[in-house]
């Protein structure tokens, strides 16, 4: 199926977590990420199933004052 990350068009099995299509993806922390405009704690990832056509924001944090 395909979602998008960082409007990044990614494909990914059918049964994809949001942590394997993070890895996938390539991102390394630090990092927050959204699906669809939610936030998804950490703590579930690995438990988020993903469905085609979902949107996923990874963003990092930025220093500065």
């Amino acid at each position: 199926m395909d979602i998008h990350i960082n409007q990044q068009t990614l494909s990914v099995a059918e049964t994809a977590t949001l942590a394997e299509a993070l890895a996938a993806y390539g991102a390394r922390p630090p990092f927050a990420a959204a699906v669809n405009g939610q936030f998804v704690p950490k703590t579930q990832y690995a438990a988020h199933a993903l469905a085609h056509g979902d949107r996923i924001d990874v963003v990092q944090p930025v220093a500065g004052g």
